[in-house]
């Protein structure tokens, strides 16, 4: 045990300082002896580490979600080189690089956390003990060892025979009790985070062994943490209850509001975004643009609650934009297929009418005329003058251009005919 708390020294003292610093300020409050100002230590300790511990958090869900998409690949990896253990790995290794991905990145914050959870149990452990350890010396000793939480001291253990627990001024069944009904809590929290990210956050669509760990692990770890429970004592199990409440609380943020593609909490999400858009008109936070940003560069990669979203906007009128803002559509509107193709209609001014196709025989009468005077109706109701005029003109014109084209049809057929019984024989004159 000392050899282990030697190699955890460079921790255990800014540890312990830490705790003392919360413990003067919260002994101001309710008394440096009770357990309300050492309990409260340790939880400002806890989330002293994970607001600390943040930036590595976000790593790990891109880390994860990464790990997610790279599963297919994965699995085609496996199923081609299953014979071969030595090449499956380096395409393995290999895929990882070319991705950019890191599977241990998924667990740096349990990594993260380990030293500071290993430093707070020795430092318990030696209160437990009656030794000064790091910068707690003989009086926040005798004060830790008179603190208790719900009657239960902060180093006494489940395991605690009853003459320890006599000598730290608490009753055994007191311990049990407190140390029973808080590793409950820890096992629950940390079956209910587990959970909550297969059942909610995890892609439907993808089904590869990855999940199957997943959902193993979902009962292998609170199962570890109620066998080691049992040997934590007090004060560290108000640490560990402590991350786990937080590790729910900022997963449950994280599947609300930026949940994984294709999983039940991204549908839930982009219904509630399309509600949130359709009612105001356009987008106000800076993590909505992002993710309509990202749907929209997708394109024929968008899965089916992506589509639905797109087409939800374009049925209100809307139309989401490259860069994540959502614009009427009077000028634009997006409408998306079953495929995922995307087509953008642009709304122009009313076309011309174009007039109908004529016949020949129609041309060569005046059809174009007829037919300019059709496109444009508008001219003759502003020039109705004009309109009379050319009307005369062309009734006057009309016999004339009949028998000037009642021989030429004629000459045309016979003409036409003629080549078609015999297209050697020379063209006659006409006679008139």
């Amino acid at each position: 045990m000392d050899t282990i708390a030697s190699l955890f020294s460079f921790i255990t003292t800014p540890v312990s300082w830490v705790i003392v610093q919360f413990h003067t300020v919260y002994g101001a409050v309710f008394g440096p002896d009770t357990g309300w100002a050492w309990g409260l230590s340790i939880v400002s300790l806890v989330i002293l580490i994970r607001i600390c511990l943040i930036p590595l958090f976000v790593k790990q869900i891109k880390a994860t979600r990464a790990m997610q998409t790279l599963q297919p690949e994965m699995k085609k990896i496996q199923e081609r080189y299953k014979n071969d253990k030595q090449r499956q790995s380096e395409e393995m290794m290999k895929l990882y690089k070319e991705s950019g991905t890191n599977p241990l990145s998924s667990c740096l914050p349990i990594l993260a956390q380990s030293p500071f959870f290993f430093a707070l149990y020795h430092v318990l452990n030696g209160i437990a003990s009656g030794k000064t350890i790091g910068v707690i010396n003989d009086q926040l000793l005798a004060s830790a060892q008179k603190a208790h939480i719900i009657g239960a001291p902060l180093a006494a253990k489940f395991t605690d025979g009853s003459g320890k627990v006599a000598a730290l001024g608490a009753s055994l069944t007191d311990v049990r009790v407190v140390t029973a009904i808080m590793i409950v809590l820890m096992s629950a929290s940390q079956f209910y985070t587990q959970r909550q990210l297969m059942t909610k956050n995890v892609d439907t669509t993808v089904k590869t062994p990855f999940m199957q760990q997943q959902k193993m692990l979902m009962y292998v770890f609170p199962v570890m943490f109620a066998v080691f429970g049992i040997n934590f004592p007090v004060g560290v199990l108000v640490y560990w209850l402590t991350t786990n409440v937080w590790t729910m609380g900022q997963q449950m943020y994280v599947i609300r509001n930026n949940p994984t593609p294709g999983s039940k909490a991204q549908a839930a999400y982009l219904e509630r975004l399309t509600k949130h858009v359709t009612h105001h008109g356009k987008v106000g936070r800076r993590s909505e643009k992002a993710i309509i940003k990202a749907i929209v560069s997708k394109g024929r990669d968008r899965n089916e609650f992506e589509r639905k979203f797109i087409n939800g906007l374009s049925k209100a009128g809307l139309a989401a934009q490259a860069d994540g803002t959502v614009l009427k559509s009077e000028s634009q509107t997006v409408t998306v297929a079953e495929d995922g193709t995307t087509t953008t209609t642009t709304a122009a001014a009313p076309k011309r009418q174009q007039p109908k196709r004529q016949s020949k025989a129609q041309r060569q009468s005046g059809g174009p005329k007829q037919a300019d005077a059709d496109a444009h109706p508008e001219a003759d109701a502003d020039a109705p003058s004009t309109s009379l005029a050319k009307s005369e003109q062309s009734q006057d014109a009309e016999p004339a251009a009949k028998q000037a084209a009642k021989p030429s049809a004629g000459t045309r057929s016979k003409a036409q005919s003629g080549q078609r019984k015999n297209p050697q024989r020379p063209k006659s004159p006409s006679k008139k």
